[in-house]
């Protein structure tokens, strides 16, 4: 590890990367109010490349990925308390730049289209949360783009909680040849299951509880995925005991592709909690069935090969394939 500095400028940040190898560089990226959840991705970084490599957290609040001016306003800005967590959990750099930095030479020469990439439920960066929150991953590409030009890592290391988001800078990668490794890592949760958001602390105490059929929706899936249509059908009942209507409750192959007869998925939900909009995932064996809350698995019945999405009637995704009764944050 290097001594640890917090950084603002493109030169500064610059002149830090050229006195590094490359080899050994991982990049974490976030736009702040950092928690465990980031600090898990930071110190994966730290283990991949080592005491003698080099992480950089970059903490930059990027507008474009933005559809609701007042969520952008809201959106919590905690710098100091950032750059502690990211210092203490193994970061050798915190780059906290202003959008010149970023894209010193603006935005259109590197925005990326997230509609140009196909799944199984349409154009990947137009459904689910691409349909609830039109233009987020043109957005979100965009700017990861430009934050890997800028940070030139080895590694990139991101979250499975914004799982399409991943799917899609997994993809934009492919498709431009960039020179680094996507790194996904699991979803850090409360004790309670509630998967870790910077949006949590705007829940009320009543809403917080409320938020818990998010996870415990997903857990029901597990337990029952010996069919991909059971699997669905349990987390809905959950959701519809809690009173949540979600924005799009969604069962998919991993990493958006076809839904298998039988092996490994994703369960996708979005719903607003009180005036907060949260997501959530969790990975299952379609082909088996939880044989007890520690997650053990069952032999049982092959799913059909089609994906799943149900969406609010308020927030509607055209659905090419679907076996439910009606047709179908980013934050880094």
């Amino acid at each position: 590890m290097t001594a640890f500095e917090v950084l603002h400028t493109r030169a500064e940040l610059d002149a830090h990367i050229a006195a590094m190898p490359r080899a050994t560089r991982a990049v974490v990226m976030t736009m702040g109010a950092l928690h465990e959840g980031h600090a898990s991705l930071i110190r994966a970084a730290r283990a991949a490349v080592g005491t003698g490599g080099t992480v950089v957290v970059t903490v930059y609040v990027n507008a474009l990925q933005f559809n609701d001016l007042a969520d952008l306003q809201r959106y919590p800005r905690t710098l100091e308390a950032d750059v502690v967590l990211a210092g203490s959990a193994g970061a050798d750099v915190v780059w906290a730049p202003q959008p010149a930095d970023v894209f010193p030479h603006g935005p259109k020469e590197l925005t990326t289209d997230a509609s140009q990439f196909p799944s199984p439920l349409g154009p990947l960066g137009e459904v689910l949360e691409g349909a609830a929150r039109p233009g987020h991953f043109t957005g979100m590409l965009t700017v990861v783009r430009a934050l890997l030009a800028a940070t030139d890592p080895a590694l990139a290391f991101f979250g499975e909680k914004d799982y399409q988001q991943l799917a899609l800078i997994r993809r934009m990668v492919h498709a431009l040849h960039l020179p680094v490794q996507v790194v996904g890592a699991p979803t850090v949760r409360e004790a309670d299951g509630l998967a870790m958001s910077s949006r949590n602390r705007f829940l009320e105490q009543s809403e917080r509880q409320q938020a818990l059929a998010l996870s415990e929706a997903l857990s029901a899936a597990a337990g029952n995925a010996d069919t991909a249509q059971r699997a669905f059908d349990a987390a809905s009942a959950v959701l519809d005991a809690a009173g949540i209507d979600p924005d799009y409750l969604a069962l998919i192959g991993e990493d958006f592709t076809d839904l298998p007869e039988t092996g490994p998925a994703r369960m996708l939900i979005a719903a607003k909690v009180g005036d907060v909009r949260l997501i959530d995932n969790a990975p299952l064996t379609l082909g088996s069935a939880a044989a007890d809350a520690s997650g053990t698995h069952a032999d049982a019945a092959v799913a059909e090969p089609t994906p799943i999405s149900q969406p609010s009637a308020a927030n509607p995704t055209p659905q090419p394939h679907n076996s439910s009764s009606e047709a179908g944050e980013v934050r880094h």
